[in-house]
């Protein structure tokens, strides 16, 4: 039998069959949003025992798709307060019992300081990890060295606080003390400390960590080592840190905070890696960039003296680049000459421009809270929740030079929207067991580019001109082969993971697999797909 269909008729045919697949679809996608969030996940996740809660509200869900970078938001399905550490546990238990088929994810968020989305979990579950009080912050004095358990979600200005009470302080930190323990020892924790201690994952000696099946394991070099070397620098992918125990030594009570001026970057490279490779040195020691700066030495004079007034005042530094070094000394009130008479001894090998030297005397805790004071400026001036395309990078030491012509010489054109740090660090300092990735030299730089975006500005003070500015470093490092490793890295496919990992990444895979096999946590990493299958 033949039929014959006209045009219409055709056209007719062609629309209802495009309705009914278009309402599938549509039906489809409905039960998918059901299932994902609105229907039968949550109800499943209301009957689970917890100390804490969990929260569906918007407004909870809205700040925990927020970061400190701004650029990204991905809201979650719920949020978790955890009372204890049996509730991250359970939690995560719950979504692992789920299986592949679920698409449940769980990330751990601090105190909301990740760049790119690295603590968001779109659709998921985001664990506040500031409520975990347990364990309550405990000093243990009588140790060699002493130590202090804390929670996985205690920030470091609290324990900096805590432990000045004995007398005592961590020997690492970062140059930003409101973060939490969990969230730095994730990464790394770096500071002008760590060419003396090493990062702060250098100074850990027990974790308890849950893993992505909801196991709670405790964890030393010793014990459970391959879990606690994972993890320490594992961007939060074989484990949640719910305690960590931290060491611990004496406590200055003062610093002596010094800044000094180069114009060649030679002499300014090769006094920085002089003082990083002496014994008896400064206890922090980084550097900054200054390009295009206006009245720098003014600014220092509100909380810096300089050594001699009259030389500063006919220093100019309009158009140039510069390159500052800054040093401290700790020490306690009686130690004051000896003090004074180390740091003469230690400026006077170094070439720095003489009439830059400009000094102050500060608390401890000053010093190590600076960077707070400027938080509370730049949020008085609605400056603070504004977008930071970061950009952090380890620099092999053979390679900063060429680094420093090109980018400081014609890729970078100014400085005043966020400072670029630079200093070496020393390698025999890093444990290599852990998962953070650095160069494959004794001596690497960090290079960090700590911009701030005006909001709908199209300048070069813009978001859009600063992401393109970091792109073409990132191009020309590439191009250049100079061996730069990422720090807080951030990429969209997994070759790129790959080749930032290079020879480490099939046991970074193995690791996944082992502690976190359906790739349940830190999905905002971007490194692995949920129920990832390994061969």
């Amino acid at each position: 039998m033949r039929y014959s269909y006209s045009p219409h008729s055709l056209v007719v045919e062609h629309n209802i069959l495009f309705l009914r697949g278009f309402t599938i679809l549509f039906i489809s996608c409905i039960a998918v949003r059901l299932d994902l969030g609105l229907s039968s996940i949550p109800s499943s996740l209301k009957s689970l025992p917890l100390g804490g809660h969990l929260n569906f509200d918007e407004l909870s869900l809205r700040n925990a798709a927020r970061d400190f970078g701004n650029r990204y938001q991905y809201h979650p399905m719920a949020v978790l307060y955890p009372e204890s550490v049996s509730d991250i546990a359970a939690t995560i238990k719950h979504v692992w019992m789920r299986g592949p088929s679920s698409h449940l994810t769980v990330a751990a968020r601090g105190h909301g300081h990740s760049l790119q989305g690295q603590a968001q979990a779109n659709g998921g579950i985001v664990i506040n990890m500031e409520s975990l009080k347990v364990p309550k912050m405990q000093v243990h004095v009588g140790n060699f060295p002493p130590y202090v358990d804390v929670s996985g979600g205690e920030l470091w200005i609290n324990i900096l606080h805590e432990t000045l009470r004995y007398g005592l302080a961590p020997r690492s930190w970062t140059d930003y003390l409101h973060l939490t323990v969990g969230g730095t020892l994730s990464n790394a924790g770096v500071s002008g400390q760590a060419f003396k201690y090493g990062p702060q994952i250098s100074n850990v000696q027990q974790l308890e960590i849950v893993t992505g099946t909801g196991e709670v394991v405790n964890s030393s070099a010793e014990h459970n080592g391959e879990l606690f070397h994972s993890v320490l620098g594992g961007l939060g992918q074989f484990g949640i840190i719910t305690r960590a125990r931290i060491v611990l030594e004496p406590a200055p009570a003062m610093v002596k905070w010094i800044r000094v001026l180069y114009s060649d970057f030679t002499s300014f490279t090769r006094d920085q890696e002089l003082l990083i490779s002496s014994e008896n040195t400064f206890d922090y020691i980084e550097g900054f960039v200054i390009i295009n700066r206006t009245g720098l030495l003014n600014n220092w004079r509100s909380s810096f003296n300089p050594q001699d007034p009259v030389q500063a005042s006919h220093f100019k530094s309009d158009g140039r680049t510069l390159f500052c070094l800054e040093l401290a000394k700790y020490f306690n009130v009686e130690e004051i000459d000896a003090a004074n008479q180390e740091v003469e001894e230690h400026l006077s090998r170094l070439s720095y421009i003489q009439s830059t030297l400009f000094s102050t005397e500060v608390t401890f805790v000053d010093f190590l809270d600076r960077v707070h004071v400027s938080e509370v400026k730049l949020r008085s001036k609605g400056l603070w929740d504004v977008p930071h395309p970061w950009l952090n990078l380890l620099i092999p030491r053979s390679q900063i030079h060429n680094f420093a012509e090109v980018v400081f010489g014609n890729i970078l054109t100014e400085t005043s929207n966020g400072p670029v740090l630079i200093y070496p660090v020393n390698k025999s300092k890093w444990d290599n067991r852990t998962s953070v990735v650095i160069p494959e030299e004794d001596i690497f730089y960090l290079v960090a580019f700590l911009t701030s975006a005006v909001p709908s500005s199209n300048g070069t003070d813009g978001l859009e001109y600063i992401l393109s500015q970091n792109k073409r470093i990132l191009e020309f490092c590439q191009r250049a082969q100079l061996g730069v490793k990422q720090y807080l890295p951030h990429y969209n496919t997994q070759q790129e993971w790959r080749a930032h990992f290079g020879p480490q990444w099939e046991t970074f895979l193995q690791r996944k697999s082992v502690y976190d096999p359906l790739a349940i946590l830190a999905p905002g990493q971007r490194i692995f797909q949920k129920a990832i299958t390994f061969s």
